[in-house]
């Protein structure tokens, strides 16, 4: 069995064998393998849910990627299948945004390793990192909840069309705010946040992983709550705006971002101006 030195040998935060120790030396497979595992997760859960398969033609696959997946059963029943699938939705969309941001972590950890010095595991980062998410998940379950109740009441139907430009509107103007972009430069630049702030402590790197959840909630919340408007669950809009945020995260010029936020005040305008002429009309 391979010994190691007292310089070399990584220092663990509860101690473990030697192969333990070898692994734990390379946090950047950890890290990749998080991330894959948990995505792929959420969208296999997501692709489960809306009921796709092979064998159902194209045609019928086209369908369940495109439309909005309602909730099914009531009370308890319906929540937990909202909350599920917000949970879901931002394993499958976030998690990859955030892969630089916990790469850049891993990469940190592998050189600390090797220098023999304490490291936490990736995986305690990406707990903090989702543990936000997960707090967002919930708000929009409370959210998606009363948007069902309140589908009942007279008139309501009608208000779709005009709530959805309003939110395309002021999502597109947060792509604009001060915030937004204050929010953006941690997520664009990880290296100096983990330098700065770097611990061997689980407890704090997991309050890392909150910060940067944090940080990247202002970046693409409002970006998320756009799926109300896209319908929960289409997964087309899952994908699209995820490769927008990604794209978003690995890209310093502010003129993508200032872009995607003209494009969505655009198709709020147009979706305000259709609901007009068919009010009008």
């Amino acid at each position: 069995m391979t010994q190691f030195s007292a310089e070399t040998r990584p220092l663990l935060p509860f101690g473990g064998p030697t192969r333990i120790a070898g692994l734990m030396s390379r946090p950047r497979p950890i890290a990749v393998a998080g991330i894959a595992v948990l995505a792929a997760a959420g969208w296999g859960y997501l692709l489960f849910a809306a009921g796709i398969n092979e064998a159902a033609g194209a045609a019928a696959f086209l369908d369940a990627i495109c439309r909005a997946m309602p909730a099914s059963g009531s009370g308890v029943t319906a929540a937990a299948f909202i909350l599920v699938m917000w949970v879901a939705m931002t394993l499958a969309m976030m998690l990859p945004t955030a892969g630089p941001m916990i790469l850049t972590y891993a990469e940190i950890a592998e050189t600390a390793a090797h220098k023999g010095e304490r490291i936490v595991s990736p995986q305690v980062l990406i707990g903090g990192y989702m543990a936000v998410w997960l707090g967002f998940s919930l708000l929009a379950t409370g959210i998606q909840l009363g948007l069902m109740s309140a589908a009942s009441l007279p008139g309501a139907a009608a208000l779709a069309y005009p709530a959805s430009g309003v939110l395309l509107i002021a999502a597109g103007a947060y792509q604009f705010s001060g915030l937004k972009h204050a929010c953006l430069r941690v997520c664009q630049r990880p290296f100096s946040f983990f330098f700065l702030n770097w611990t061997d402590r689980a407890a704090g790197v997991f309050r890392l992983g909150l910060r940067q959840g944090l940080y990247c909630l202002g970046c693409c919340g409002a970006m998320m709550l756009l799926m109300f408007a896209a319908g929960a669950m289409n997964l087309v809009w899952m994908a699209l705006l995820g490769i927008v945020m990604t794209i978003e995260k690995m890209n310093v010029l502010r003129f993508f971002s200032h872009a995607v936020g003209a494009a969505f005040v655009a198709a709020g305008c147009l979706t305000l101006a259709l609901w007009v002429l068919h009010v009008v009309g």
